[in-house]
């Protein structure tokens, strides 16, 4: 087995923690080898991180006996594997993985209740594969784990019954942002419906919400592109793959109003438990790697958020692949026949043909009018993503018609045979151009691998929401003119300028989810800077082999901030007509529950100490040292292992209750922060400070939960109690 020069030249680029752009079909997986080998030495881990088990199995078995030569122990992790298996393929040399698995098993470390039962071993190094799709496309999307929730109320059904019988005049749609509003009409409607006076009230926040949510979800999601209704339930159709996002729910009541909008049955919101965003997640890695066909037009992004430089490498063979210009079309209508017609024609001479679509709905609608002329064909979408690798292997066979959505079936190669090579090679047929050049580019690069022949064509039309939602009506009136210029109602004659215009159309719409990428890490960045405290601290609290010096200490913090709450009460006005025996009396009744149990400190014996010198002062430090007292009998009945043991379950699990009431009160603290902007207010800089106070406030309740709960905890046998 020997590389080409340009894979040892990629194998360096990942090596120094950049991203290598390599085009399909150029060996990616040969490529990783050197890297992955060379940083597996030092022992601590390197993982090769994909999009799906098929990948991730197929390149560990393709490249283990490489590895295996080189004695270095390979390992795989997969959605079907348990605990102990995936602990074992984390403690290998390289560990194949995919990005979900990953991910979800991070998170997973971070909530377990003894150290031994981690199974991720650090985050070392990372190498990428198709790094555009994870991380740039699934930015946005957190890995969150989930609770049961409450179970829904049946404001989803009436405010979608109410959506549902809104006039087009009572709400706008934004397609560019995606977003839904209401008109004043609207409002009235609503607040006449409702029986409410003024819709913008604070009261009705939650009302506000769930309109919002059934207003998106019936004029904004679209069927079988945004989603799928499947077995009486509601599936994410992930946007760049056209895949099923298996696992997945759309938050905020989101997926409910959906689930509304269909008919189908409404799940409870599950309560969250953990979550990271993958832009974090990575970023977490001493080193950072990739590889794609298409990175380069995202370069700027993955240097400001993953400080991450991108590096063309070249093909190892010169690229044969004709790519023609666009085909431009007044309607869809007539964009279609053209389609079909070249499919037609191209068919009959054996020649492979591959069409990308952007949705389930068309692809559907192309198979049904293929079917119509006989011609056999494979689809590929969210409905047959099992078949993905098998169908994708065999679209570059003799008389191969295959319709797949968007990058479905990334990372499995094209192959022709000389046959076809003598045909053209593959052609490939885009249905419109996506928002994301990188995936036209992913479409157009499977053609034309390792220096074959082959062929690719877009077809457009007027009414494609790229053209129609995001090109300027100047471009649009030039269009038309052009049309009855030519005298031509079907077809304009392909045109650079044209084409040039909607490459601009398409980096304006990067352009924008960029920035809201950028937006959603801010947030984020805010939060995580609190995850990485919250799992710093519990990991302390699972490898400390001194857990009982790290809970004196958080004793003694605890016991003397409640017991300076007596100073706060003497110099309260509401009890300055009080005596201080009166004072004293209300005092030991907060105390005594939390730190002592039971009534073991008397008001005659604190009012003997405070009389002795009327001083506040001895007051505190004498049931400090009471309190101590007590803290350090319970200690003592208990061997040191033990006593850790018990404290350490009690941390963990307030920490863990905590953390998760947080999570979920930071979601309205964040919609709540959106307000500020009516109040010429920051938003990102009031939701910080919001969340901070949260924050601080949480710390202080696990200290709390913690110290009263190991006060409350039973005396060892043995030992005499007070």
């Amino acid at each position: 087995m020997k590389q080409f020069d340009v894979q040892l030249i990629g194998g360096v680029v990942l090596h120094q923690g950049r991203i290598a752009e390599m085009k399909t079909g150029e060996g990616k997986t040969l490529t990783e080898v050197c890297p992955a080998y060379l940083n597996s030495i030092t022992g601590e881990g390197v993982h090769i991180v994909t999009v799906n088990d098929y990948l991730a199995e197929r390149d560990r078995e393709l490249m283990k006996p490489l590895y295996d030569y080189l004695g270095v122990s390979t390992g795989v992790v997969i959605s079907n594997i348990n605990p102990q298996e995936r602990k074992d393929a984390y403690s290998k040399d390289i560990t194949y993985i995919t990005n979900n698995e990953l991910g979800f098993d991070y998170l997973k470390d971070n909530m377990v209740k003894t150290k031994e039962s981690r199974v991720q071993r650090g985050l070392n190094f990372a190498i990428v594969d198709e790094v555009d799709s994870i991380l740039i496309d699934e930015a946005r999307t957190p890995l969150i784990i989930s609770g049961q929730g409450d179970e829904p109320t049946n404001l989803y059904q009436i405010t979608d019954v109410v959506v549902k019988s809104l006039s087009e005049e009572d709400y706008k749609v934004d397609e560019k942002e995606r977003t839904v509003t209401l008109t004043e009409s609207g409002v009235a409607k609503i607040e006449k419906f409702f029986g409410i006076d003024n819709y913008s009230d604070l009261e009705h926040f939650d009302l506000r919400h769930h309109v919002g949510q059934a207003l998106k979800a019936n004029f904004d999601m679209k069927k079988d592109i945004d989603y799928m209704p499947k077995n009486n339930e509601i599936y994410i159709v992930d946007e760049f793959t056209g895949r099923i996002a298996e696992g997945r729910r759309y938050s905020d009541g989101l997926h409910q109003a959906l689930e509304a909008k269909e008919g189908v049955r409404i799940q409870s919101e599950n309560k969250t438990l953990a979550s990271i965003t993958y832009q974090n997640l990575f970023k977490s890695y001493k080193k950072l790697s990739g590889m794609t066909g298409t990175a380069q037009t995202e370069e700027e992004e993955f240097r400001e958020t993953y400080n991450l430089d991108v590096i063309v490498i070249p093909t190892n063979k010169p690229i044969q692949r004709i790519d023609r210009e666009d085909k431009l079309y007044s309607s869809r209508i007539a964009k279609v026949k053209a389609i079909i017609k070249d499919i037609v024609e191209t068919h009959t001479t054996g020649q492979p043909i591959l069409i990308g679509t952007s949705s389930i709905e068309k692809s559907e609608e192309l198979s049904e009018l293929l079917s119509r002329k006989n011609i056999p064909h494979n689809v590929l979408n969210a409905k047959f993503h099992e078949q993905e690798a098998h169908i994708i292997e065999k679209a570059g066979m003799k008389g191969a018609v295959t319709i797949a959505t968007n990058m479905a079936g990334r990372g499995t190669d094209i192959k022709i045979d000389d046959e076809v090579k003598k045909l053209g090679g593959l052609k490939v047929i885009g249905t419109e151009r996506a928002d994301n050049r990188r995936i036209d580019n992913q479409l157009v690069g499977r053609s034309g691998r390792q220096g074959d022949p082959g062929e690719s064509i877009f077809y457009l039309s007027f009414e494609d929401d790229l053209l129609r939602v995001f090109s300027s009506p100047e471009i649009l009136d030039k269009l038309e003119h052009s049309l009855n210029k030519n005298g031509q109602s079907d077809v304009l004659i392909q045109n650079k300028f044209f084409t040039k215009r909607v490459r601009e159309a398409q980096k304006r719409i990067e352009g924008m989810h960029f920035e809201s990428r950028k937006d959603t890490m801010k947030y984020d960045g805010v939060i995580n800077k609190q995850r990485e405290i919250i799992y710093s601290q519990r990991n302390e609290v699972l490898d400390t082999d001194n857990l009982v010096e790290f809970i004196d200490k958080m004793v003694k913090e605890v016991v003397s901030s409640k017991l300076h709450t007596l100073r706060l009460k003497l110099d309260d006005e509401t009890y300055i007509d009080k005596s201080i025996e009166e004072i004293f009396i209300d005092y030991l009744d907060e105390i005594n529950p939390l730190l002592f149990n039971k009534d073991f400190v008397t008001v005659d014996r604190v009012l003997d100490v405070y009389n002795k010198n009327n001083s506040i002062e001895e007051v505190e430090h004498y049931l400090y040292e009471k309190s101590i007292d007590k803290y350090n009998l319970i200690k003592q009945s208990y061997d040191e292992y033990m006593f850790s043991s018990i404290v350490r379950g009690i941390l963990l699990s307030f920490v863990d209750l905590n953390w998760m009431e947080y999570l979920e009160s930071i979601t309205h603290i964040k919609q709540a922060s959106q307000l500020a902007s009516y109040k010429q207010q920051d938003p990102l800089q009031v939701f910080t400070l919001d969340s901070f106070e949260e924050f601080n406030e949480l710390v202080k309740r696990i200290k709390i939960s913690t110290v009263v709960s190991v006060f409350n905890i039973e005396l060892g046998s043995g030992c005499e109690t007070f």
